[in-house]
């Protein structure tokens, strides 16, 4: 299944392993085991952010995919379901308006 997953990381302890010129090192790994889709940077309320694409097979992988950016970089994680719009087209939106509508 495809998730989006929207990563913020606090000033610290990001400020010290960028100075300790650790940061890329240990980013590029995280972002080389997970293998996503796409990886787009930017800010997350004031912090550095990322949101990546991913495909996760099994649900028991998001501990795998969060823990690195928990424990390297003590970030916050959100996970979100992501449809194109062929899954959508799928979804039987008619269906479930007949249904619950």
């Amino acid at each position: 299944m495809r998730m989006i997953l929207e990563v913020q990381m606090p000033h610290e302890p990001f400020n010290t392993l960028l100075r300790q010129g650790t940061a890329a090192k240990t980013l590029a790994g995280i972002l080389d085991t997970l293998k996503p889709e796409a990886v787009y940077f930017t800010e997350r309320d004031g912090k550095r952010g990322a949101v990546i694409v991913l495909n996760v097979e099994e649900p028991s992988r998001i501990p795998s995919i969060a823990e690195p950016f928990f424990l390297s970089f003590n970030a916050d994680c959100r996970f979100g379901i992501a449809m194109s719009p062929e899954d959508l087209r799928n979804a039987g939106l008619e269906g479930l308006a007949k249904r619950w509508g």
